[in-house]
């Protein structure tokens, strides 16, 4: 049984749909930068037989690069997608719900390729993503969404992630409104993610983070790189990605990979 697992999984084609992390690299200004500095190097200390080592010391916030929210991330009048009052410190984080508390995925996913649909390879900055785009990209890539799906949204902006300031963009960008949003969610989604720091459209007072997070306990995952996926026209696959296990924490770097045949 295990050999014939991996004998599956040795056949299929992996897809790495994560960003790389490097100083200056994109950040949303309300989350800390990335920070990197080599704290041990090769040379330093050195075994008798000749070895040594070097290392590093990392320091990010939980939102910063490919990541994934945790249903704390967002509250609305005090409360999470529980019901229930926030609960947090400083010191401890969010008591309930927080991203610790997902297991690692494996679930089916689709791509949904709004700049191929608009045959562009970026769309424009003030992009809004309606319901209508989302349909005609069912029909387009002959597929459909189905309950627990993680469903994928292509802005193209992924290219400009080696520039931060075109990338952050003062926070603005093409991305998906509250009705679409609604859409998503009348599918049943388990996830939603895009190639985008806000994965809505931004600027605007964070609906779709509402709506997903707190009224429907839909994740979302940012600052995916989708671009050979669309490439290929690959636009139904399986989707594994697993959050680091961060007590209290309201978000998680992930490395996710689409896996095809």
């Amino acid at each position: 049984m295990t050999s014939d697992l991996l004998a599956l999984l040795q056949s299929a084609k992996i897809y790495d749909l994560a960003q790389p992390y490097f100083l200056g690299m994109p950040h949303h200004p309300v989350h800390p930068p990335y920070l990197f500095g080599l704290v041990k190097k090769h040379g330093e200390y050195v075994t008798p037989a000749g070895a040594s080592s070097a290392s590093e010391a990392l320091a990010l916030g939980g939102h910063v690069g490919t990541h994934i929210d945790a249903l704390c991330h967002f509250s609305r009048e005090g409360r999470l997608h529980d019901g229930r009052e926030v609960a947090q410190s400083y010191s401890g984080g969010l008591e309930r719900l927080s991203v610790d508390t997902l297991a690692p995925i494996f679930r089916r996913g689709v791509l949904l390729d709004i700049a191929g649909l608009e045959h562009t390879d970026v769309l424009p900055i003030d992009f809004l993503i309606t319901p209508e785009h989302l349909d005609a990209a069912l029909r387009a890539e002959k597929i459909e969404v189905r309950s627990a799906d993680v469903v994928l949204l292509r802005t193209g902006w992924a290219r400009y992630w080696e520039d931060a300031a075109r990338f952050i963009a003062q926070v603005r960008g093409p991305g998906p409104g509250e009705p679409a949003a609604r859409w998503i969610s009348s599918k049943g989604a388990f996830a939603a993610g895009s190639d985008t720091v806000a994965f809505e459209f931004v600027p605007a007072p964070m609906p779709v983070h509402v709506h997903l997070l707190v009224e429907n306990g839909i994740h979302i995952i940012e600052c995916l790189n989708l671009e050979q996926l669309a490439a290929d026209r690959v636009y139904e696959f399986v989707f594994a990605a697993a959050p680091l296990k961060i007590r209290g924490g309201t978000g998680s770097p992930i490395r996710p990979l689409a896996l095809v045949r």
